[in-house]
């Protein structure tokens, strides 16, 4: 490995303060060991950082295009057009567990595959897979084949994994809370926009003279195949497997990240525009390159963790052994199991339960799917604001901090769980208005816990970062599964269910307070 002695670096705070949040947020400035960036240049496409940022939020972006698309389309226009009786069309919720149990073995698989081949080949792949599927859609003619075709249509899910993953590889733990969590916030609302988009979409489709049978089919023929085959493209022609370049490049990160920067013509300068030299001489005057990318050390007072110095390995017996008798891998995948899992429950039944309570107010399919997507929605704000607070935190009081904001966060989505619950178990006719401030504070805490989550993943069995994201994504699928089973079997209105999750969420943040965490 080249060996370069680098002048010393400034904080996260003191790019600000120099540059200003413009500089924050365009210019790149990345760290030894790691070479992971400092900054959050999400307004610029001109580094490799920027760029894998936002084909990591998009993949998990159009993902929902498809893995969404049933649930807002389902109490009306699929329950009709395939005659399902009201008994059948309980098995709609079988469908969505069905879909959650795909994605919960897929990202268990994803995981250990993005450490042995890197997040960005593992998110092409895995949209061209769930493309197929998704084109095969309109051939459903059953409730049981609604449920096959939702079971290979869930392989789209385990696009979370290589998306959370992959801004992990590339960016620094002073931030890696913000790029995690407004990557997966950004990647959720894609839940949100399907509902609209499908809804609206069907409902054109029906104006310009579609029938019901057609409608919906040539929906999804006309939104989710070509986003997700074009935006697998996108990833394979302008992403990168990691700051060294090449993923196999990756033990050897420095010598192979300096190579690539002489390569684009960027220069790499210290605060003071100085680069020492391996002999202690230093060049004067380096001018950075377009991509205004600086390298630096670590300054004196800065806190080394083992996600500095942290490379994804392949998983062995012994770290299988070694990762699931860790409370560092239950902390986060029990909580994310009571937040996500929640989450996804919801979304999946919410514009039906919103239908079936309502409809006798003359409440449409569309106006269901209207209110249903707000709570997908609000993960552009909800969840990136959890991740901010967890780096707000770290820097303060190191990953405790992480924890207990996580925790916090996670208590209060189920508290005011089970407020909603009651109210809805309480009123023959309770107030829309209501429910809608009560979905709405529920998926600010439930969001904003599901970025703190991912604010503390890598700092869990960081040499294991891939498979760590499977295990704790596959884990909220498993709490979706456990919450949308809760759902199946509660009368509706869908009340008793939703304040029974609450009770079931709260619990589950209260106990996991006594795993301890790491300083650092």
């Amino acid at each position: 490995m080249c060996a370069l002695s680098l002048s010393r670096t400034r904080s996260v705070e003191s790019v600000r303060e120099r540059g200003g949040l413009w500089t924050y947020l365009t210019a790149v400035r990345v760290n030894p060991p790691n070479l992971k960036c400092e900054t959050l240049p999400i307004l610029s496409l001109r580094n490799q950082y920027s760029r894998n940022f936002h084909l990591s939020w998009l993949g998990f972006w159009v993902a929902f295009t498809s893995w969404f698309a049933f649930s807002p389309l389902v109490p009306e226009a699929v329950s009709s057009d395939l005659g399902l009786t009201a008994a059948q069309l309980g098995t709609t919720c079988n469908s969505n567990i069905v879909s959650l149990c795909a994605t919960l073995i897929v990202r268990l698989v994803a995981g250990p595959l993005v450490d042995r081949y890197g997040p960005r080949k593992v998110m092409a792949a895995l949209l061209v897979l769930g493309a197929i599927p998704s084109g095969l859609a309109g051939l459903v003619s059953s409730a049981e084949g609604l449920s096959a075709v939702r079971f290979f249509i869930g392989i789209l899910g385990a696009t979370f994994v290589p998306c959370q993953a992959w801004t992990t590889t590339f960016f620094d733990k002073k931030v890696v809370g913000q790029a995690n969590a407004l990557a997966a916030g950004w990647g959720n609302s894609g839940g949100g926009f399907t509902f609209l988009i499908m809804v609206g979409l069907y409902n054109q489709l029906r104006r310009d003279g579609l029938s019901k049978h057609s409608a919906w089919r040539a929906a999804f023929a006309i939104v989710p195949v070509p986003l997700l085959l074009f935006t697998a493209l996108l990833v394979m022609v302008f992403g990168t497997d990691h700051p060294a370049g090449k993923w196999s490049n990756r033990h050897d990160i420095l010598a192979a990240h300096l190579d690539q920067l002489e390569a684009e013509n960027i220069r790499a300068s210290g605060p003071a525009n100085e680069v020492e030299k391996k002999d202690g001489a230093a060049s004067k005057g380096v001018k950075k390159g377009s991509d205004d990318i600086e390298i630096a050390v670590f300054p004196a007072n800065e806190h080394i963790s083992g996600v500095d110095t942290a490379v994804s390995e392949p998983l062995t017996l012994r770290s299988i052994e070694h990762a699931f008798t860790s409370p560092l891998t239950w902390l986060p995948m029990m909580a994310y199991f009571s937040t996500f899992g929640f989450e996804l429950a919801l979304d999946a039944n919410l514009a039906t339960a919103l239908f079936s309570l309502y409809k006798a107010r003359g409440f449409d399919q569309t106006e269901a799917g209207y209110i249903a997507s707000i709570f997908g929605l609000l993960n552009v704000f909800s969840r990136p604001t959890g991740g901010y607070l967890s780096d707000v935190a770290y820097r303060r009081l190191g990953v405790p901090g992480k924890k207990w904001l996580m925790l916090l966060l996670g208590f209060l989505q189920g508290t005011f769980a089970i407020g909603l619950g009651l109210y809805i178990e309480g009123r023959a006719h309770p107030s829309l208005a209501v429910v809608i401030v009560f979905i709405i504070i529920i998926a600010v805490f439930n969001e904003a816990a599901n970025g703190a989550n991912f604010a503390l993943v890598p700092h869990c069995n960081p040499n294991s970062n891939g498979a760590m994201c499977g295990l704790v994504g596959a884990c909220a699928n498993l709490g979706g599964v456990i919450f949308a089973i809760v759902f199946r079997f509660q009368p509706t209105p869908i009340g008793k269910a939703i304040w029974l999750s609450g009770i079931l969420g709260a619990g589950i943040n209260s106990v996991l307070a006594v795993i301890p965490v790491p300083r650092w």
